[in-house]
């Protein structure tokens, strides 16, 4: 994967080779971006890349996957500060990325112009931006939300190698049962150091329990994950996971 193209706003964008979006549809995305982009992270705030999966099968809870992203980061209020960066992938070889924002809720905005359409999973694309943004600054973790692997296992593997070597967690949420994304999955949060949960489409309490812990991981290193974990079942789940990896 070629790395996404800078723009002046400090929004990147990756589109594939295939057809693209509607002019109408790119330029309301990246009329929202610039909005989003322009509240900067606080110096020194630990940094999260969101990758999600917005193809045709996500649909049903994308809408609740939404209206959950802004309240997970409730739990970073008192830890200095969280930058977050979307990214996200459907279509025909179409993957976007946001730029990095201060107040992750404003991305709100932003997944709510985003539909869900047809095409293949491309969690490569997701895994080797988490690992070219860690070039260029920080990133202590990343949250991937998806239902479905249809890459070559061993690709994802190696890429999640690297970015375990670099010191950056993955937190693997899956949707629904597909067991060979499971076994993915999972082997990404091992290599990464991370953890894997799974949720169901009706869960949506279980969902912002996991979101929220991955988020305070991000904002507050282990130390914050623990205090979370003394209070939550989703917390104590992942540190379980990680046991003393960091």
């Amino acid at each position: 994967m070629a790395d996404l193209p800078k723009t002046p706003d400090k929004t990147q964008i990756a589109t594939g080779s295939g057809a693209p979006s509607g002019k109408a549809e790119i330029e309301s995305f990246l009329k929202t971006a610039k909005t989003v982009a322009s509240t900067a992270p606080q110096p020194g705030a630990g940094r999260l890349v969101f990758g999600m999966d917005a193809t045709m099968s996500r649909q049903p809870t994308w809408d609740m996957a939404c209206s959950l992203q802004g309240r997970m980061f409730d739990a970073c209020a008192d830890l200095g500060g969280l930058g977050v960066q979307l990214i996200y992938f459907r279509g025909f070889n179409e993957c976007r990325a946001s730029g990095w924002v201060g107040d992750p809720r404003r991305l709100t905005e932003l997944m709510g112009r985003i539909d869900c359409r047809g095409g293949h999973t491309q969690i490569g694309r997701v895994l080797a931006h988490v690992r070219d943004e860690a070039k260029r600054q920080p990133v202590r973790a990343f949250v991937f939300v998806g239902d479905a692997m249809e890459e070559q296992a061993d690709d994802l593997c190696a890429l999640a190698g690297e970015l375990g070597l670099l010191g950056i967690k993955g937190f693997l949420f899956q949707e629904g049962h597909d067991h060979a994304a499971a076994a993915v999955f999972r082997e990404i949060a091992r290599l990464t150091g991370g953890a894997y949960a799974r949720f169901d489409a009706g869960s949506a309490a279980q969902l912002l329990d996991l979101l929220k812990a991955a988020a305070s991981y991000a904002a507050g290193g282990r130390t914050a994950l623990v205090r979370l974990a003394e209070r939550e079942a989703g917390a104590r789940g992942l540190l379980t996971q990680m046991g003393n990896k960091g």
